[in-house]
């Protein structure tokens, strides 16, 4: 089966977490932006093709079935790439921290565009400093700590199996932080051992090493929901 990944070409955003999955599995994807164009996702927003209205990208088109929400595609895959065990508490539980994933992206998001997406940066930075460090100083530790958590609890993710979408997840979040807010990320890592420690096991495994030094793995930028900017991440 060929999985065709629509999401926007020049950034990594919310469907990188769907790539992590596809290529740690070694799944034959296409993703259809990259090759086609922009212009390839339009139809499906406008409502010109047959299955699910996405509202918008990542989703996933498999034979005619199409699967909206990254969170979502990730609970349908996860059991076909063997990514969670079988059974529907260990996949409810992965479902659950992924949601808690989806709800952390979104805060970071709001930390560059605390207003409206539909502002410029600079439209909204006094905002958007704000935001930010709120962010650094309260839900940033929240967050993490919530997942070390549930790691210490669970030996990792080991209640789930020997190696889990969400630990892909992580890795993604960790790596996204520490490229947008790397000094608050620094003054907080010792609280954060085996979030650490998974993030190293993630790219340490041969399929995800071999995507991330490959032109596939694009680099983060100021387009993307993981944003470096030096004043946002500077303690006030």
């Amino acid at each position: 089966m060929r999985y065709q990944l629509y999401y926007w070409s020049g950034i990594q955003g919310r469907g990188e977490f769907v790539r992590l999955a596809l290529e740690d599995a070694g799944a034959d994807y296409v993703d259809i932006a990259r090759e086609q164009g922009d212009d390839a996702i339009m139809p499906f927003l406008a409502g010109d093709q047959a299955g699910a209205l996405p509202f918008a990208p990542p989703f996933l088109k498999v034979g005619r079935t199409v699967i909206t929400q990254t969170a979502a595609i990730l609970l349908y895959l996860a059991p076909r790439l063997k990514l969670v065990p079988a059974g529907a508490v260990a996949g409810l539980y992965a479902h659950q921290l992924q949601l808690t994933v989806t709800d952390l992206v979104a805060e970071v998001h709001d930390t560059h565009h605390p207003i409206a997406s539909s502002l410029y940066y600079k439209d909204q930075r006094a905002a958007a400093l704000q935001r930010a460090e709120d962010f650094r100083q309260h839900r940033l530790p929240k967050y993490l700590g919530y997942f070390e958590d549930v790691l210490v609890r669970s030996d990792g993710l080991r209640a789930l199996s020997a190696h889990s979408y969400v630990d892909l997840s992580l890795f993604q979040i960790m790596s996204g932080l520490d490229y947008a807010f790397p000094q608050a990320m620094r003054r907080l890592r010792r609280k954060l051992p085996h979030l650490h420690a998974l993030a190293a096991q993630v790219a340490e495994r041969p399929r995800i090493a071999a995507y991330l030094a490959s032109p596939r793995r694009l680099a983060f930028n100021e387009d993307g929901i993981f944003r470096h900017y030096p004043e946002l991440d500077a303690a006030r």
